[in-house]
């Protein structure tokens, strides 16, 4: 088994893993420089270094950088620590760089309108591969997304049914109306998307939770939402919002742990920060930005 069409596999299908490669040797060692181990986030393997209590916790350690999104490099001294002795004449030491596998981060834009637009643009060029979703053909089309990989122009009840989005998967609710934006947020927060977010003020963001909390859905469902969407830079129009919204997707995907100028109002509230400067709602745009 190929570990490098293993690779290519493991992103297609949205999924993670950790490749371990032996890059430094220094005296005799159970295996040879550059031998590679794959690890999947099932925890399966292809490929190995060596085998043994080395590999068993290069395997653990590959564990934590495909959580962590970090590479790391571990030495081990096979003459100086007695858990590696194997019996074998080995008395050398080794160096092992992990680094994550990591599926190429697939944005979801519901809504054709110039936001999207703009957000498909900035967004591509960050890296994402990106998922259009309109019912309205004139707006989810080819000649204004020809590279995304997919531009769906269909009711949105219709193309959510056939989506389904993995755990590596973001969500962006920008669409024309607050009745598509709350059906689209119904069925986005029940999703396993890394990244849930919505366009829209404080008044109507309540409104719409309220909604849906209404209907059943727990409120604990959109606790990871984000909404007002983007991080506050000031952003007012469509390319300036996307550049807000692309920088928070960047954010989410780096796993920033530092605090951020979040736009949205439950952020601040949550911090004691008072809501001064509430986030553009998409009802109340104009209407030439839809």
């Amino acid at each position: 088994m190929d570990i490098y069409e293993e690779i290519v596999k493991l992103r297609r299908e949205g999924r993670r893993g950790a490749v371990a490669t032996i890059v430094n040797v220094r005296g005799s060692i159970p295996s040879f420089e550059t031998a590679k181990m794959l690890v999947r986030d099932d925890g399966s393997i292809v490929g190995t270094i060596g085998g043994g209590c080395v590999e068993a916790d290069v395997w653990q350690a590959a564990r934590q950088v495909m959580e962590e999104e970090k590479p790391r490099t571990l030495t081990f001294n096979l003459n100086q620590n007695p858990k590696y002795d194997t019996g074998l004449v080995c008395g050398g030491t080794l160096d092992v760089f992990i680094e994550p596998v990591l599926p190429r981060a697939l944005l979801h834009i519901f809504g054709g309108g110039h936001v999207s637009v703009n957000l498909y643009k900035v967004a591509q060029n960050a890296g994402f591969d990106v998922i259009v979703v309109d019912d309205r053909a004139a707006y989810a089309n080819r000649e204004r997304f020809p590279e995304a990989q997919q531009v769906i122009a269909e009711d949105f009840d219709q193309a959510m049914a056939k989506l389904s989005p993995p755990e590596s998967a973001y969500i962006v609710i920008v669409t024309r109306g607050h009745r598509d934006d709350m059906r689209v947020l119904r069925w986005a927060v029940q999703t396993k998307a890394r990244y849930v977010g919505m366009i829209g003020s404080k008044r109507k963001t309540i409104a719409i939770f309220r909604e849906l909390e209404r209907e059943g859905l727990s409120a604990a469902l959109f606790d990871r939402v984000h909404a007002p969407i983007g991080l506050d830079i000031g952003a007012i129009t469509p390319e300036e919002i996307a550049v807000s919204i692309t920088a928070e997707l960047i954010a989410v995907r780096r796993n920033v742990e530092r605090e951020l100028p979040h736009m949205s109002w439950f952020h601040r509230q949550a911090a004691g920060i008072e809501d001064s400067q509430p986030a553009l709602d998409a009802d109340e745009e104009p209407k030439d930005k839809v």
